[in-house]
């Protein structure tokens, strides 16, 4: 096959498979929507718990695939929809054929309105036939305009952090690169985001176009347009898509803000509230979480009703944890930090050393616990206990921090378990100040499992003592 596009036989190949090409658009998208709707729910649980355990690196991804995914499958189905209602009508307009205003005998003012408004049946089926070629097309281009927000978002990321790594700068140095990159780059952001939502108004007067032009370059690296440039030029130069460009974002947003509606049936009663000593959130008991979908929440115990004495209490781990730890004990701090990607293909080229370094490893995970213990505060209602964590990993293979809290001493009945720790002031801010808080708060209600067995047995004895007197 040529692939000359300049050729007369190409254009032709053209021609023929854009006639054909509905039937590609319907095996395409079925196969797609299949495959969407089975990846929707394994990418959400990994979405899900990325956000949890705020430590996989690939949370940013994983909230990105599955964006794109939830516009590629909604544009789809509409697309199939409407697909549908093209096949539709070219059936029955092989039984019926066109309109005929004649047979309905309407009165003349409807009949010229009808005319006006509805045209020839014809003329509806490439309208159809228009929408759906253009919709397919959108649902591409709409998951590059996605990709490209988040280049440039994980661009301007990486520029930040990167002022972390000019410790030898003074602060005013520093400050004054950030003035000089990052307000830059977020002004050019708005300019290139305001260019996007006016279809290139920038680039059509003359000396806008050359202050943009530089900008427009730039930007078009970060966000990979040389993928998908035709493909939006093309969709633009088209009036039926110049106008859906227009009505697209408004749409989603609609949808988005629809689909968060929620009804609130009480003032005070409410699921979404943080647990405390007046309300549960199944987040913090074993045996609530047990569901694939469901994660554990900072800390958890077994159930809400312990009839053991002593009471099992698992912290999950993070990323924030450890640098807490080397806030505390300065000298836990490593000089090379080991966190972040690594490869598992590793050669041990200092075999003879193994034995010294793995009691210096067991010295260090010592005073790392015993640091961990220092800086977590557990209370039972008013009384603090003694916590003796150790690592360790609950059901879901997440990885934290046990211990066994002595609880035979407890009255029977309702009780809070509150964990006190350090947290960032604010979670967004790399740098915020770090603060002491309660992190969880965990009701329970304690009836030992002896007791009722106990109560029974006292009760048995004091019958025999009555018969007997």
């Amino acid at each position: 096959m040529s692939t000359n596009y300049r050729s007369v036989n190409f254009k032709k190949l053209l021609d023929k498979l854009q006639q054909e090409s509905w039937q590609l658009e319907l095996i395409i998208s079925g196969f797609a929507i299949y495959g969407l709707f089975a990846a929707n729910e394994p990418l959400e649980l990994k979405a899900a718990a990325s956000s949890v355990t705020e430590s996989d690196q690939f949370g940013i991804l994983w909230a990105v695939i599955l964006i794109c995914c939830q516009i590629f499958t909604f544009n789809l189905v509409v697309h199939v929809l409407l697909r549908g209602l093209w096949i539709g009508a070219i059936g029955l307009r092989y039984v019926s054929g066109d309109i005929n205003y004649k047979t309905l005998n309407y009165s003349e003012k409807f009949t010229s309105y009808l005319k006006r408004k509805v045209g020839s049946f014809d003329q509806y089926i490439a309208n159809l036939e228009t929408y759906c070629s253009i919709i397919f097309a959108a649902s591409f281009l709409m998951i590059f305009y996605v990709i490209g927000f988040f280049t440039v978002t994980f661009s301007f990321v990486l520029i930040t952090q990167s002022f972390e790594l000019l410790t030898f700068l003074p602060k005013w140095a520093i400050r004054t690169l950030i003035i000089a990159l990052v307000i830059p780059f977020i002004l050019s952001s708005l300019v290139v985001f305001i260019d996007f939502l006016g279809q290139g108004f920038l680039k059509k007067k003359k000396w806008t176009s050359t202050i943009y032009f530089p900008i427009y370059w730039v930007f078009s690296k970060l966000t990979l347009s040389f993928l998908y440039r035709p493909l939006a030029y093309n969709f633009l130069d088209n009036k039926l898509g110049k106008r859906l460009s227009f009505i697209i974002l408004p749409v989603y947003l609609i949808i988005v803000t629809v689909s968060s509606l929620q009804y609130r049936n009480s003032n005070y009663v409410n699921s979404t509230n943080d647990s405390s000593e007046f309300q549960i959130l199944s987040e913090h008991y074993d045996n609530l979480s047990i569901e694939e979908g469901k994660f554990i929440n900072t800390a958890s115990i077994p159930s809400k009703i312990i009839e053991t004495k002593y009471l099992p209490l698992f912290l999950i781990y993070n990323e924030e944890i450890e640098d807490f730890i080397f806030d505390k004990n300065n000298n836990l701090k490593p000089e090379d930090d080991k966190r972040g990607f690594q490869s598992s293909l590793t050669i041990d080229f200092k075999r003879g050393m193994n034995d010294a370094a793995g009691i210096k490893d067991s010295l260090n995970l010592k005073e790392y616990l015993k640091t961990v213990n220092e800086i977590y505060t557990i209370k039972i209602d008013s009384n603090q206990y003694q916590s003796d964590f150790i690592i360790s990993s609950n059901t879901k293979e997440r990885l934290g921090f046990e211990t066994y809290l002595n609880i035979k001493k407890l009255d029977e009945g309702k009780h809070i378990l509150t964990i006190t720790g350090p947290t960032k002031e604010n979670p967004m801010i790399a740098k915020s100040k770090t603060v002491e808080k309660v992190l969880a708060t965990i009701p329970f209600w304690y009836f030992p499992e002896n007791s009722s067995s106990q109560n029974a047995q006292n009760t048995i004895i004091l019958k025999d003592t009555l018969t007997t007197h």
